[in-house]
C-alpha cells in the first residue's frame, strides 16, 4: 500500500518517530523506488527535488535499499529494535529527505539532517516540509487519534496535529532530593522504549493514561504531564 491504512491507524495510537544521525549500509541489492514509498503523491515532489539537488553527493537513484527499520540504527532504534516487532503499522519516521517512512520502506544510506542546508534550495528543511506532511496528515488529524510523538527538535517542529491529541515524550533524571534534570541525548533510548513499550503489548492504547499504563506495565517509571509522558530515571 502507498499509505498507512487508515483502518489501521485511526482512533488508535500513531508513533512518530524521528531518524537516526547512525545508518546501515544496505546490502548489494535493488535500489529505491519513490513510488512505493508513504504518501507518493504528497511527498514524492519534494522528494525528488532534494534527490536532485544531491545528485552530485550522492547518488540516491543508484544505490542499494533496505528497510527503513533496518538502515535506522543508534540508540532509539537499538532500544526499540524495529525488525524484531513483526508488525509496526502504528509508526511514521520523520526525515529530512523522504519527509515521512513507514518502517517497511525501503531506502538508500544518505546524510540529510532536517537542519542541513541544501544547495540551490532557498530556506529550511522544515519549511520545505511543513505543507506536504500536513497534507499527507490531514486523514490522520481528527479528534479520535492519539499521536505519541518521539521525536526531536527540528522533525518536531515540521507537523502539529490541530484535532489529534498529541502526547509528546520527555526523559528526566530524579535525583535524591527530588529535583528533575532533563535529560538530552539519551532521551532518545527512553523514547525507545516508550515506542517498543507500546508496538509489543499486545492491545491499542487510545488515550494517553492507556500509553501510560503500557509503559508501566513494561517496566518503566512514567508520569503524565500536560500533554507529555515523562520517563523517570531515579
Amino acid at each position: 500500500m502507498c499509505r498507512p491504512a487508515p483502518s489501521t491507524l485511526r482512533g488508535l495510537v500513531l508513533i512518530l518517530l524521528p531518524p537516526s544521525e547512525g545508518k546501515a549500509q544496505p546490502a548489494p541489492g535493488p535500489p529505491l523506488d519513490l513510488d512505493t514509498l508513504a504518501f507518493p503523491a504528497e511527498l514524492n515532489p519534494v522528494r525528488a527535488r532534494l534527490m536532485r539537488a544531491l545528485a552530485r553527493t550522492q547518488p540516491l537513484g543508484e544505490a542499494p535499499a533496505a528497510p527503513a527499520a533496518e538502515v535506522y540504527t543508534g540508540v532509539l532504534y537499538g532500544r526499540l529494535d524495529l525488525p524484531s516487532i513483526p508488525a509496526a503499522d502504528d509508526v511514521l519516521i520523520a526525515s529530512g529527505l523522504w519527509g515521512l517512512l513507514r518502517p517497511t520502506d525501503r531506502i538508500p544510506h544518505y546524510k540529510l539532517p532536517i537542519d542541513a542546508r541544501v544547495p540551490r534550495l532557498r530556506g529550511t528543511l522544515a519549511a520545505l516540509w511543513r505543507t506536504p506532511i500536513a497534507k499527507a496528515l490531514t486523514p490522520l488529524d481528527t479528534p479520535d487519534q492519539l499521536i505519541v510523538d518521539a521525536r526531536s527538535g527540528g522533525y518536531a517542529s515540521v507537523w502539529k496535529p490541530q484535532h489529534a491529541t498529541l502526547l509528546a515524550v520527555r526523559a528526566f533524571r530524579v535525583h535524591p532530593d527530588g529535583s528533575r534534570q532533563p535529560i538530552s541525548h539519551m532521551a532518545k533510548a527512553s523514547r525507545g522504549d516508550v515506542a517498543r513499550a507500546l508496538l509489543t503489548a499486545g492491545r491499542p492504547a487510545a488515550t494517553p493514561a492507556d500509553v501510560a499504563d503500557l509503559a508501566k506495565a513494561a517496566g518503566l517509571d512514567v508520569e503524565l504531564a500536560d500533554g507529555t509522558l515523562d520517563v523517570l530515571e531515579r
